[in-house]
């Protein structure tokens, strides 16, 4: 035999098999897995940490962390977050897509944008790209994670939203206290200071960022979880943001989920608020 053409068989022997439906991306190389994707829609680009059981007809839950600022961090911010979101649930049934949204060098809401994009693409191109097919989509969000499926309620519908301590939700009384030294300085109103000056002399570029300019137009059913013991610069602003959203006119049911002796992080700690998600995402809406 030609030693051209043995050389050639050689290396086809050589070459992995391909998985079922895994050309649409290298690193998929099993049914169940857990992989980090860049997605691009309307020509913004955003990672995604993205858990895939067993099955390939899914439901999907895309969930939103809170806050860590700097962008080296947050693939591995939304790999937590994902397992935080992984460990309450009682399906096992549920595509899991954890959003690496980014931070820095952005005004505090601009990454509504990156937020958005990953929805769409979730929406539009995931099944193709996985290979997978997908049904309801449903949304999830810790802190400012809470703060971006709120907004998103407002501009897409999905199946349902689960907002846990959503925030900040006023922006004007957090930045009055950090100008005021009253509270350590953070990135976000050291950015909106910097591109709108001072909070005192033109609060309204402030409102308009703050999640209680958000209150109305909710196209999905969506569960807010709040513990009461949370930090007072949330707490001074709840009860306002919680009778916006109870006088909403035009907003899909909402349902409030409050949590005396839990902070931040109720919705993982308290078994009650991890009962009140589970029935959330098996209720047929």
């Amino acid at each position: 035999m030609n030693s051209v053409i043995l050389n050639f068989i050689v290396l086809l022997l050589l070459l992995p098999a391909c998985s079922p439906g895994a050309a649409s991306d290298p690193e998929i190389v099993s049914n169940t897995y857990q992989i980090t994707k860049t997605v691009r829609h309307n020509g913004l680009s955003v990672d995604l940490v993205i858990d895939k059981p067993e099955q390939d007809e899914l439901d999907v839950l895309i969930v939103f962390r809170g806050t860590v600022r700097n962008d080296s961090l947050i693939v591995q911010a939304a790999k937590n977050a994902l397992d935080r979101f992984k460990n309450i649930l009682e399906r096992k049934d549920l595509l899991i897509v954890s959003v690496a949204y980014p931070e820095e060098n952005l005004l505090f809401g601009d990454n509504i944008q990156h937020s958005e994009a990953a929805l769409l693409w979730v929406r539009n191109s995931a099944a193709k790209e996985l290979g997978i097919k997908l049904n309801r989509i449903f949304l999830a969000g810790h802190s400012q994670g809470g703060y971006l499926v709120t907004r998103l309620n407002t501009m897409h519908p999905t199946n349902g939203v689960v907002a846990n301590a959503p925030g900040p939700l006023n922006l004007v009384f957090r930045c009055k206290l950090e100008e005021r030294g009253q509270v350590s300085e953070e990135m976000e109103c050291r950015a909106l200071y910097n591109e709108y000056g001072s909070v005192f002399e033109n609060p309204d570029a402030y409102y308009q960022r703050s999640l209680l300019n958000f209150t109305d137009g909710f196209k999905s059913n969506i569960l807010f979880i709040q513990g009461l013991n949370d930090s007072p610069i949330q707490m001074y602003s709840w009860p306002l943001f919680k009778e916006q959203i109870e006088n909403c006119a035009n907003c899909s049911e909402t349902i409030f989920k409050e949590l005396d002796g839990y902070g931040h992080t109720a919705l993982f700690n308290n078994r009650e608020a991890i009962d009140e998600f589970n029935r959330f995402l098996s209720r047929k809406f």
